[in-house]
């Protein structure tokens, strides 16, 4: 019977609760019209995923499955136009649902959720089939392994947008962007590291900042032109040092902390730069200067993307060759001492790339199985 990954529910307060993971056994769904039955083969983690074990996620579901990334096979559709050429085909599943197309933000936010151990939306990757919409998947770039294909669908949605629509105003031609300066922040992780691939790609400067030297090294082996430690007390004035004579200045900050960006970066930013901040893991808060005001600085929160946004995502990985950054791959879902062991890389922040589980080979006759 197939399996799926959820979490057992026990008493503790939010921030201090750390849920188990548990296997359950699930009934093999059946597609309806314009659904497709999707054998998992791998999955990724994301940091969501460690907040919702806190219970410092916003509607936690105890029995859909966790885990927002999958890649996997189309092994039943049901009838309709939309699913019917997808079965037999190799799959990405969109990271979330309800937020189709408008660059602002969800239509709907009451109907927005990353999909995995949710209330809003059943689906989740972390199981042997999933049911999902035929307009929720699209075709993997074939270029990629098992492994890469798990690894970019959130954490690559979530990069695009804090880049390309928020920081560049949804230019992706390459011959308008190529040359400018760009910072990202907290290398090391998905979103990170899918930022500098992208930025890299479309022909940028890129400079990064970590606590771990080997962390910028492999940065730079990547493509990064430069990087500094943000342990350092005056890092800002490093990374000044390395900008280009021609360009001394940074067009955009791709940041996922907060804290202190604002007045580390006012003074390096061009007039009318861009700080694009899609997480603020150092607090809920952070400092804006009068400095920035007076330079036209413009701060734009954003948040994963739209279904539309995927879809060009998707397609840039896939004329671009970029192959997502793997930390570690375990094998199998029910391997409850790996998958935990994934979640302490998570907790310490050793991962470099993405952290995947490897759930079912792509060569298995997968529509018999189970």
């Amino acid at each position: 019977m197939p399996q799926a990954l959820t979490l057992k529910k026990v008493d503790g307060k939010p921030g201090q609760v750390y849920y188990p993971l548990q296997i359950i056994q699930v009934p093999k769904p059946k597609p309806g019209p314009n659904e497709v039955l999707v054998r998992i083969h791998t999955a990724a983690l994301n940091h969501r995923d460690f907040f919702i074990r806190q219970h410092l996620y916003p509607g936690i579901s105890f029995t859909n499955p966790l885990l927002a990334d999958g890649f996997g096979t189309v092994v039943e559709s049901g009838p309709g136009p939309r699913s019917a050429p997808l079965l037999g085909k190799k799959v990405v599943l969109t990271p979330s649902q309800g937020w189709t197309s408008s660059p602002a933000g969800p239509e709907d936010p009451a109907k927005f959720s990353v999909i995995g151990g949710t209330t809003l939306y059943a689906a989740g990757t972390g199981q042997d089939f999933v049911l999902v919409p035929a307009d929720e998947v699209e075709l993997a770039p074939p270029h990629l392994s098992p492994a890469e294909a798990a690894a970019f669908p959130l954490v690559g949605l979530t990069a695009w947008r804090a880049l390309v629509t928020k920081g560049f105003g949804g230019d992706a031609d390459v011959s308008s962007v190529a040359g400018r300066n760009v910072l990202v922040t907290g290398i090391g992780g998905g979103v990170a590291l899918c930022a500098l691939q992208f930025a890299t790609a479309l022909g940028c400067n890129v400079y990064v900042t970590s606590s771990d030297a080997s962390k910028l090294e492999r940065a730079r082996a990547l493509g990064a032109k430069g990087g500094v430690s943000y342990k350092e007390p005056a890092w800002e004035k490093q990374l000044a040092a390395q900008l280009p004579a021609s360009r001394p200045y940074l067009d955009l900050v791709v940041d996922g902390a907060g804290g202190d960006i604002v007045g580390k970066t006012v003074r390096l930013l061009k007039v009318g730069g861009v700080i694009s901040i899609y997480g603020m893991t150092v607090g809920p808060k952070m400092d804006w200067l009068m400095q920035a005001v007076m330079k036209n600085i413009d701060l734009r929160g954003t948040t994963m993307g739209s279904r539309a946004e995927f879809r060009d995502m998707v397609e840039f990985v896939r004329k671009h060759q970029i192959r997502p950054v793997v930390s570690r791959v375990v094998k199998g879902l029910d391997n409850i001492k790996a998958l935990d062991d994934l979640f302490e890389d998570i907790r310490h922040g050793k991962q470099f790339g993405k952290l995947v589980i490897e759930i079912s080979s792509p060569d298995e006759d997968s529509g018999s199985k189970l």
